[in-house]
């Protein structure tokens, strides 16, 4: 799909160094009027995709230290994919998911540019109850609670898809959403720890970044 410019990011995450590609800037959109259409992507937001933002270099810092136990692991709305990647690197069991029609291109191209094997992905909707895909022990996402209808999508989808012991990870950037997903979490049985954290570099504390880390066991 021709109509956007790229750029190539240096990313170094403890012991991973490697290349990420990302569109130039917020305004690359290639128009696309039966593909926007058919997945609900308007001009304004076509672009967000493929920008790497603090929650998930927030969230690719914090999966490089996890205990993978051989747990099957879900990221939702992966984007560029930087911790499904920093999974794949780590030899995990790892699915990225989005809804994005370049999602799987620009996860594809970075897996091969860090000479990795390609990661499993799966289209995956929010609106659109998943059938067949199993369940997962681990399921990520970063910055995903940013419209008022994502905490009911997202927590339908962890209902549908959560193994009956299961942990999921959040990092937030202080969306205000993210108290009315933990209150339907909390309704499947899942506690809460959350953790304040720095986002971007200078900030002081109080942070508003959050990393939610909700834990359910059978």
């Amino acid at each position: 799909m021709p109509g956007y410019k790229t750029r190539k990011l240096q990313i170094d995450i403890g012991a991973f160094s490697g290349r990420l590609r990302a569109l130039r800037d917020r305004n690359q959109y290639a128009k696309s009027d039966s593909i926007t259409k058919s997945e609900g992507i308007s001009s304004a937001n076509w672009s967000l995709f493929g920008q790497l933002w603090p929650a998930s270099l927030v969230l690719a810092g914090v999966v490089k230290k996890l205990k993978l136990k051989e747990r099957r692991i879900l990221e939702l709305g992966c984007g560029l994919g930087l911790p499904s990647l920093i999974l794949q690197w780590r030899g995990a069991n790892i699915t990225a998911s989005d809804h994005h029609p370049l999602s799987k291109d620009f996860l594809d191209y970075n897996a091969a540019l860090n000479d990795l094997p390609n990661v499993p992905y799966l289209h995956l909707p929010w609106s659109e109850t998943p059938r067949d895909i199993g369940r997962f022990e681990l399921i990520l996402g970063s910055d995903i609670l940013y419209e008022r209808d994502h905490p009911a999508q997202l927590a339908e989808l962890v209902q549908v898809l959560a193994a009956p012991s299961a942990k999921v990870l959040i990092t937030c950037p202080g969306r205000r959403y993210r108290n009315q997903f933990s209150r339907a979490m909390k309704e499947q049985g899942f506690q809460l720890n959350e953790t304040r954290l720095a986002f971007e570099e200078g900030e002081v504390a109080p942070y508003r970044g959050r990393l939610l880390s909700y834990q359910r066991h059978a």
